[in-house]
């Protein structure tokens, strides 16, 4: 059953766009399919130092097992910026072939963990993707002022 739902979220965003509640995709924040769905169980690391974006399929793949000292068939999702913050890919095995997602903003900058010597990448729930991916500053859980419309 597909209806038009309006958002009723802090931006009042008006999107009434058609979705079906029940679909494992629902965003209950503004009431659109969400872009991103990952099962709960899959998992997400981030790649806390910058990368070249004009690395693609083959030079993603083994800056994962190379800085991230992980398998890329793992069937995780390896999230990477680039040094301005600017723009980010993912690169995700589905067990059929590998994908990689890009996405650039047109202003402002994502927050991004701070890079340490200690640590290369960081793990995140799904939620926390979605949320870094959306604008949402991790650390206040605030929308950045260039997000508001």
């Amino acid at each position: 059953m597909r209806r038009a739902w309006n958002c009723v979220c802090p931006t009042a965003w008006s999107c009434a766009v058609p979705t079906c509640r029940n679909s494992p995709r629902w965003c209950g924040r503004c009431g659109a399919d969400a872009m991103l769905a990952f099962p709960a169980a899959v998992r997400i690391f981030v790649a806390v130092q910058p990368v070249d974006m004009r690395k693609q399929f083959n030079g993603l793949w083994s800056a994962v097992a190379e800085q991230l000292a992980e398998d890329p068939k793992s069937g995780a999702v390896f999230c990477f910026i680039n040094r301005e913050r600017t723009r980010l890919k993912l690169l995700y095995w589905d067990g059929t072939g590998v994908w990689v997602l890009a996405k650039r903003l047109e202003k402002g900058r994502f927050s991004w963990p701070t890079p340490s010597e200690a640590r290369a990448k960081l793990a995140l729930a799904p939620e926390a993707l979605a949320l870094l991916v959306g604008g949402v500053e991790l650390k206040h859980g605030s929308l950045k002022p260039w997000y508001e419309r």
